[in-house]
């Protein structure tokens, strides 16, 4: 019987081969396709194994693939630098060190640091997406975490997400991405495997997205919201990593100086009332 890991690794490479067309990897056109995306045989080409190796891969029967051949399968698959070091975690070559659990302290010198940007809405969260510390008017962007401390609860369990994130599609597509690559640097977790069964049973729109099998870190971003008490707001998101507390990272929101959002942004800083809070 395969093992987990190795299941994980067939589950990731059939929905990453599902994804390419032959003409975006440089193969003929073959006519007619039962199946969207490449053929097993046209991945093992690109790789340089044989067939038979490619599909012992995906099946699960062959544990141990080389460095040489998951860069290879990279390459091939087109995966981004997420996609790639996910795949290399689910092939086992990567430190045992990623795997540690997430942590729940955040650094008082962070806290003090988030509490000097009083309109610039700043959250730390773990690889489970737990919000473990968030400045005043982060919290006032987020109404106060009425539903859950957990964004990606926020996100596929509140009514109210939907109505909020004006592009809410794209928010749960990058969310569920983000949390994979979390989910493979620590699957074994316990919290991270209760926030996953918790919305593969509540969320069959996290489930269709879970099944995609996308794999992407946070990046530069904008984000649309539209507030209940200041109306929309366009803000751009950097996310840091928080170095000393692996598992954690930092993200920012800014409003374009002078803009409407800077104007909306700065009357929800005036209202922000909540103290600080840390889970």
């Amino acid at each position: 019987m395969a093992d987990v890991a190795s299941t994980e690794l067939g589950d990731y490479l059939r929905a990453r081969r599902a994804q390419l067309r032959p003409e975006e990897v440089n193969l003929p056109p073959t006519g007619p396709r039962r199946v969207p995306g490449l053929r097993r045989e046209e991945v093992a080409v690109l790789v340089r194994v044989s067939v038979d190796y490619y599909i012992r891969l995906e099946q699960g029967r062959e544990r141990g693939p080389s460095a040489q051949v998951v860069e290879a399968l990279s390459t091939a698959l087109r995966l981004t630098e997420d996609g790639r070091q996910h795949l290399f975690r689910l092939a086992g070559l990567t430190p045992r060190a990623l795997a540690a659990t997430v942590r729940d302290r955040v650094d008082p010198s962070l806290l003090q640091l988030m509490d000097a940007w009083p309109s610039n809405p700043a959250v730390v969260y773990n690889r489970a997406y737990d919000v473990l510390a968030s400045n005043t008017i982060a919290d006032a962007l987020f109404h106060d975490w009425s539903h859950s401390r957990n964004l990606m609860h926020v996100v596929f369990t509140d009514p109210a997400a939907r109505p909020f994130y004006r592009d809410w599609h794209d928010v749960a597509r990058n969310s569920v991405a983000g949390f994979r690559l979390g989910h493979g640097q620590a699957r074994h977790d316990p919290r991270i495997q209760q926030v996953l069964t918790e919305l593969l049973d509540h969320s069959p729109e996290f489930a269709h997205l879970w099944a995609h099998h996308d794999v992407r870190g946070k990046a530069l971003e904008s984000k649309r919201f539209d507030h209940p008490a200041v109306g929309p707001l366009t803000l751009t998101m950097q996310t840091f990593d928080v170095r000393p507390s692996p598992g954690q990272e930092l993200v920012v929101y800014h409003a374009e100086p002078a803009s409407p959002s800077s104007q909306a942004l700065a009357l929800l800083g005036s209202l922000a009332v909540t103290p600080h809070h840390e889970a």
